[in-house]
């Protein structure tokens, strides 16, 4: 992909495993000016860092809750959490559609962010459930004989303490967004509001018509992909092991 992206199209369709003979990086500059990934990426990255960053902290107080509280109630909205991940994301689309048409946030990335936040709460708030599980009652307990208040205990103690699991949540969040798709699809119209796989789709389309320039289509990929490699690279060792402790306990 990447010797690909500074190779000119007659070289990646005669000779696509052989090293360019004089690397062309003009592709990168076509695909990130002219092809509007620049705009997109900044769209998709700010997209990206709020809806994580809100879901994760929305999520928290929830999962904390959930699994300290014993009880039909607690068990119930579990429950309900938990139907959230069954629910295909297809069937609530047209739905979700309406809602936004009604308050006038389609072509919004505002609307699309209210739509990541809402759609991804269900997994996060079932991830973090787990892993407030397997932190000991005897610090809540102590806490208290010292006067800390409810609030206090999960900001000051439980939190801290959960710190794999939301930074496990924070990275799994990230990567799911940067890739998605489907939503911003049917909610963005227009190019300035564009994602990174919606700019990639359209510089597809575009290429019917005015002539394939393969080498800029494989520097728009590795723009889009390169960003949660290099994420993963640095930070995959901590989602397994975030990962494994939730689930081991």
């Amino acid at each position: 992909m990447l010797i690909s992206s500074v190779k000119s199209s007659s070289e990646i369709l005669n000779t696509p495993w052989s090293l360019p003979a004089a690397p062309d990086f003009g592709n990168w500059s076509r695909a990130w000016v002219d092809s509007g990934f620049g705009a997109a990426a900044t769209n998709t990255l700010v997209l990206v860092v709020t809806a994580s960053v809100v879901v994760v902290g929305v999520s928290a107080p929830a999962a904390y809750a959930l699994s300290r509280r014993r009880g039909g109630l607690s068990a119930g909205l579990t429950m309900f959490f938990a139907l959230g991940l069954g629910i295909p994301l297809q069937i609530i689309v047209l739905p979700l559609y309406s809602v936004l048409a009604e308050f006038g946030l389609i072509d919004s990335l505002f609307g699309l962010f209210l739509v990541y936040v809402a759609t991804h709460l269900p997994f996060t708030v079932f991830l973090l459930t787990g892993f407030f599980r397997s932190l000991p009652n005897e610090l809540e307990e102590a806490a208290a004989l010292d006067g800390v208040s409810a609030s206090g205990t999960f900001f000051r103690i439980m939190l801290p303490l959960a710190q794999g699991g939301l930074v496990t949540a924070l990275l799994l969040n990230a990567i799911g967004l940067w890739n998605e798709t489907l939503l911003g699809l049917m909610f963005i119209q227009s190019n300035e509001n564009y994602t990174l796989s919606l700019a990639l789709i359209g510089f597809i389309q575009q290429q019917q018509y005015n002539g394939a320039d393969y080498g800029a289509l494989f520097a728009g990929v590795s723009i889009t992909i390169l960003p949660m490699l290099l994420l993963y690279l640095w930070l995959g060792r901590r989602i397994t092991e975030g990962l494994t402790a939730g689930l081991g306990k």
